[in-house]
């Protein structure tokens, strides 16, 4: 998954863009400041952090993919920020500095943990008194046609699968409001904030967004079992399905999220 991703990586940057400037915005990273980034993947999060806070501040970015790892870390020395360091980890069990964060910050790093209330838990250690957390989510698959369409125009042409655990590690697992709000309580978060939003998806056209579409989402573990043949027609059908349905300029589909916010200690 690391490798398609870094392949894909321009493709993918160009499809998060909305995303990726309302998050960031939310987030609202200060000069100076100290960030954790979970799940920086091929850094596009972490160098827009990085340079955000500038020298006298400082980004840590975590993620369990080497190969992504190793290639955000690249892209960091090549753009000369020296204020980066990546820790190749399970934000579950590594070791932050305690208090050391102001802001920790996730574009859809959150939703894969093993155990999410301990994972927040250890993510809220390295955070100052007075530090936030912010990140996006998705809600459910079907307020996603971005994913949502291709998904329903390839079903017919792969062999069924059994129905997923909706609270399993996974894009969808924090689709569910209360769900992801008794985490972060549990956790020990204060003034959580769940806002849903609407953003666009969008390639350049329908080849780009296939491009991202066959390597990332829920579709390719859809085609994982699916024959030659099989696959070829589900191919097929999703191009048609994105066709009918994107602009020329691959805009037209968009996904629900969570905009989240917390705070790691009580106000006074």
């Amino acid at each position: 998954m690391g490798r398609s991703w870094i392949s894909q990586q321009a493709v993918i940057s160009d499809v998060f863009t909305a995303v990726t400037s309302l998050s960031l915005a939310a987030a609202g990273p200060k000069r100076g400041e100290h960030v954790i980034d979970v799940g920086c993947g091929t850094g596009d999060t972490l160098l827009a952090l990085a340079k955000i806070v500038g020298p006298s501040g400082a980004v840590l970015g975590v993620d369990v993919s080497a190969a992504m790892l190793d290639f955000a870390r690249d892209r960091s020395t090549g753009a000369e920020l020296g204020n980066v360091t990546c820790a190749l980890a399970d934000a579950t069990t590594y070791g932050f500095e305690p208090g050391w964060a102001d802001l920790v910050y996730s574009r859809f790093g959150v939703m894969f943990f093993d155990n999410a209330v301990k994972a927040f838990a250890n993510i809220r250690s390295g955070m100052k008194e007075d530090g936030r957390l912010v990140f996006v989510c998705f809600r459910t698959l079907p307020e996603s046609p971005w994913f949502h369409v291709p998904i329903e125009a390839a079903r017919p042409h792969v062999p069924p699968q059994p129905p997923a655990d909706p609270t399993a590690p996974g894009m969808f697992s924090f689709a569910n409001k209360d769900r992801l709000h008794g985490v972060l309580a549990e956790a020990g978060f204060h003034d959580i904030v769940l806002d849903a939003t609407d953003v666009p998806f969008h390639g350049r056209d329908v080849a780009q967004s296939m491009a991202f579409i066959t390597q990332a989402g829920p579709l390719p573990a859809l085609l994982e079992k699916a024959s030659d043949k099989q696959r070829a027609r589900a191919i097929e059908a999703v191009r048609n399905a994105l066709a009918a349905k994107l602009g020329a300029d691959g805009r037209g589909l968009h996904v629900g999220l969570w905009l989240v916010s917390a705070s790691a200690s009580q106000a006074a």
